[in-house]
């Protein structure tokens, strides 16, 4: 057992693509903690997903020992993903962590993810070193970006490690301020247990494997324990220490990070940020700071085949306990059967649960539109509101009352150039002003008030845009206000889709209505008929388009003669067209309903 003050419990922050998988790396390798045999790119990112698109998706815990000094150290990284769509993995991350890396690209300088998950370190008194990655890139300017950080954080030049995650410059810099300049963890080794749950996993033989960080007592093999939240006991069948592979031990001491099997078979019963306490002598103080995960975005996910109905339960109940951000319940729909309507974090978190559920489970699925949840009110009972989570739920508008919609406060930080773009985007998307208010010179912080439904489609993606990046984006909902709202049904050959469907500001309906058919348009493969895609309020006709039709040239075989030898085959071909498109059934592909989402490409 290591000694309290000997232990480092440290994360990375960055901004994604700064080099935080590959600094992991090198770290995994100059403490020996992964032998040549074991070594390749990205060791901690074991998710073909994160791998592909270089980004981290899930959070993992790692521990290395080092010997400095004529001293054993334990460092344990708990690592944390990069985008902003994960930052609920990110507070669980540095909750249980004492000291954090901030990495930062000397070629790209800081960044608004940088930024917002400083505030998220410096909010949990964490250490902070500074770490300037990437200074053997021709492109990088290390004096400019060093001032940044230094204006960033308050600190000196000298306290900036200069570092090439690639090339391993300065790795041993990095390990020896980890070891010096990182507390060791505070805690009462003699008082009830008291440990956070920061991660957990689903493994198909041994049930779910609980990641857990001990702030008082200790946790022992077979000792009887409490998860305080959802208040059931279990036996801690194993515990043992995170290497790279899993090592069991007979107990894991204040201070320290480890894993817990006690065969939980559902996912529901773990819930990360709870914490863990002996179930004879319960601490009386759980710790604080954890807040239930806030979906951004609501959408339909739907088996292509309906009778994989339970399949696809499955396996949502599965990635739910790989990741704590994901929520749903069952809905159906007239269009597409029996599905769940599911929440989200934003539309990164929405694509990867997606291929996730292609590629781990074999599911063919189909995400319908994502939108958020109203409350409508009926001229017959005003003060009870009907909770509206997909369009076609919305009552007949002649019956209607009013409808309310979700609002947010929202913060955007930006630098004081980006300003206009982003007041020019807020108030596009239905945003009024509040406050503005200058954290630096050229540092700004904008407050608005908007409706949520405006952020789900495309607000994220246009913010990074408008702003290079440079913007950050937080926030809370401050309740229901009273909408123009109205139903845009999309028709295909005639009849209504009804997952293509959404709640729409009446003074944006034309234009989105136009945009979604001439997109759909586009997308929707041609058939032997002609198609019309038109948009509805209602029984009024907003936007049409028309899919035309693959022709086969019927009159090849005319060479010569009269010309109503070919306008007869012509006409024939005509009548036969008519009586496919009564019959005829338009398939639409899942690229359709993911496009609606990026009308403004």
């Amino acid at each position: 057992m290591a000694i309290i003050k000997n232990i480092r419990n440290f994360s990375i922050i960055a901004h994604i693509d700064h080099g935080k998988s590959t600094l992991a790396d090198r770290l995994l390798e100059y403490t020996g903690a992964i032998t040549d045999r074991e070594k390749k790119d990205q060791v901690l990112d074991d998710m073909d997903l994160e791998r592909e698109r270089g980004i981290t998706i899930k959070s993992h815990a790692v521990q290395m020992d080092y010997e400095f000094e004529g001293e054993k150290y334990k460092l344990n990284l708990i690592d944390t993903p990069g985008h902003v769509d994960f930052s609920y993995e990110v507070s669980r991350a540095i909750a249980a962590c004492e000291g954090a890396l901030l990495v930062v690209d000397a070629a790209q300088g800081i960044q608004a993810q940088t930024i917002s998950n400083l505030y998220l370190a410096l909010e949990n008194d964490l250490e902070i070193i500074p770490v300037l990655n990437k200074v053997d890139l021709p492109s990088a300017k290390p004096l400019e970006v060093t001032d940044e950080i230094v204006d960033l954080i308050g600190c000196d030049p000298e306290d900036v490690i200069w570092a090439s995650a690639k090339t391993g410059e300065g790795i041993d810099k990095i390990v020896e301020a980890i070891i010096k300049r990182i507390p060791a963890p505070e805690g009462d080794p003699e008082a009830p247990l008291r440990a956070l749950i920061f991660d957990s996993v689903y493994n198909p033989y041994r049930g779910v494997e609980v990641y857990f960080r001990v702030f008082d007592g200790k946790i022992k093999k077979g000792q009887k324990v409490k998860f305080v939240a959802t208040d059931r006991s279990y036996n801690a069948d194993e515990v043992g220490f995170l290497k790279l592979k899993q090592q069991p031990a007979e107990s894991i001491g204040t201070g320290d990070v480890g894993y817990l099997i006690s065969g939980i078979k559902d996912a529901r019963e773990v819930k990360v940020g709870d914490t863990i306490t002996d179930a004879e002598t319960p601490t009386d103080k759980p710790i604080e700071g954890f807040e239930d995960v806030k979906p951004m975005v609501f959408a339909g996910i739907y088996p292509v085949e309906t009778d994989e109905y339970e399949e696809l339960r499955n396996a949502m109940e599965k990635l739910q306990l790989n990741d704590a951000s994901l929520t749903f319940e069952p809905e159906s729909s007239a269009a597409l059967g029996f599905g769940f309507r599911a929440g989200f974090l934003g539309m990164l978190h929405l694509e990867i649960i997606q291929e996730r559920l292609e590629r781990e489970f074999g599911m063919n699925v189909i995400t319908t539109v994502p939108n958020v949840s109203y409350h409508a009110y009926t001229r017959k009972n005003p003060d009870k509101p009907i909770i509206v989570n997909n369009p076609s739920e919305l009552p007949d508008p002649s019956k209607l009352d009013r409808v309310e919609e979700p609002y947010i406060k929202a913060s955007i930080i930006t630098k004081s150039d980006f300003i206009g773009p982003i007041m020019t985007l807020a108030l596009e998307k239905r945003g009024e002003i509040k406050n503005q208010v200058y954290l630096t010179q050229d540092r700004v912080e904008l407050t608005f008030d908007m409706p949520l439904a405006e952020i789900v489609f495309d607000f994220y993606d246009r913010l990074k845009t408008v702003s290079k990046g440079y913007a950050s984006f937080d926030y809370h909902p401050i309740g229901m206000r009273k909408s123009k709202l109205v139903k845009v049904d999309i028709l295909l050959n005639g009849q209504p889709v009804d997952a293509l469907s959404a709640l729409v500001h009446a003074d944006n309906a034309y234009s989105i209505g136009k945009k979604m058919v001439s997109k759909l348009r586009q997308l929707i493969p041609r058939q032997q008929f002609d198609i019309p895609v038109q948009a509805a309020i209602g029984a009024k006709i907003i936007a049409r388009e028309t899919i035309k039709a693959l022709r086969k040239d019927v009159t090849a075989k005319c060479y010569g003669g009269d010309i109503s030898r070919k306008r007869k085959l012509l006409e024939k071909q005509k009548k036969g067209k008519k009586r496919m498109r009564q019959v005829g059934n338009v398939q639409i592909p899942q690229s359709a309903f993911m496009a609606v989402l990026k009308l403004n490409d």
